[in-house]
């Protein structure tokens, strides 16, 4: 699904962008909301026309939320080190001036699957929000995709801190597809994303502050890339790290973070992506 989803919406940006004759014309907006949209599915509404990227919403039925997608693309910037640079966790730490924790709590060794506890400033003048999250990514060389998802996890190693609102629902799917091999410069991306941040502020003040959140992201996560491309920091590459073989737990070994004690019992459901 993921590779029907990012070549539909690379069809979409190549109806978006026009050709290079300079004959393009944008559709009008409900002819371009259908387009988005795959068959069946509720409209999305653009909201973003950035060089670089898109960005469309549309509203979560039966709630006040948005969800939020990104079709994106960068010429200077190998899909490698895009994908390295949004997994490792230490390095995101510099280069993210929101993060104020991000820690791996939990890791099953024989999938690769992560457990996240995460915890950002919000805007001025609400809490801090804290994320507990499973992640789970994967390279398919055959359909030449890089997909990494996550989504918000229970987690007993990490309680409720009164000092943060912690989100309970959110989810991400990042799809990146390469312009020619994963070593090479140039991809586009799709980011499909939604959360509740537990705010009792009108829809809009949430949508805004998205919509205007996202464009520094993507910056920011650009410009690390370039960095770690320039080899001024170093990052691990999970593209090529490999699972360890492990017993136990039905062939899964989940192990603790070396900051957390572990009583040594393993909990897959809590790594499990479904």
């Amino acid at each position: 699904r993921s590779a029907q989803e990012m070549k539909h919406m690379e069809n979409i940006s190549s109806l978006l962008q026009g050709s290079s004759s300079g004959d393009y014309q944008r559709p009008d907006p409900k002819s371009e909301r259908e387009a988005v949209a795959a068959p069946g599915e509720q409209p999305w509404e653009m909201i973003m026309d950035k060089k670089h990227f898109k960005l469309w919403r549309r509203p979560i039925e039966g709630t006040h939320l948005y969800q939020y997608r990104v079709f994106g693309s960068y010429t200077d910037v190998t899909p490698r080190q895009f994908f390295n640079v949004q997994l490792d966790t230490e390095y995101r730490k510099k280069w993210d001036s929101l993060v104020i924790k991000l820690d791996v709590i939990e890791r099953d060794l024989a999938t690769g699957s992560e457990v996240i506890h995460w915890v950002t400033h919000f805007p001025y003048p609400m809490y801090s929000r804290d994320y507990v999250y499973v992640r789970r990514y994967s390279v398919d060389k055959e359909n030449n995709l890089m997909v990494l998802v996550s989504r918000a996890v229970e987690h007993p190693g990490v309680p409720e801190d009164p000092e943060y609102v912690r989100v309970r629902t959110y989810e991400s799917q990042m799809v990146i597809r390469p312009h020619k091999t994963f070593d090479e410069n140039g991809f586009d991306y799709l980011l499909t994303y939604s959360d509740n941040p537990q705010t009792v502020f009108p829809r809009y003040c949430v949508s805004w502050m998205v919509s205007s959140g996202m464009p520094d992201f993507l910056e920011k996560l650009h410009t690390a890339a370039l960095k770690a491309k320039k080899m001024e920091i170093e990052v691990r590459d999970y593209m090529s790290a490999k699972p360890i073989e492990s017993g136990g737990c039905e062939g899964k070994a989940s192990v603790a973070a070396p900051e957390h004690k572990s009583d040594g019992t393993c909990s897959p459901a809590q790594l499990e992506y479904a």
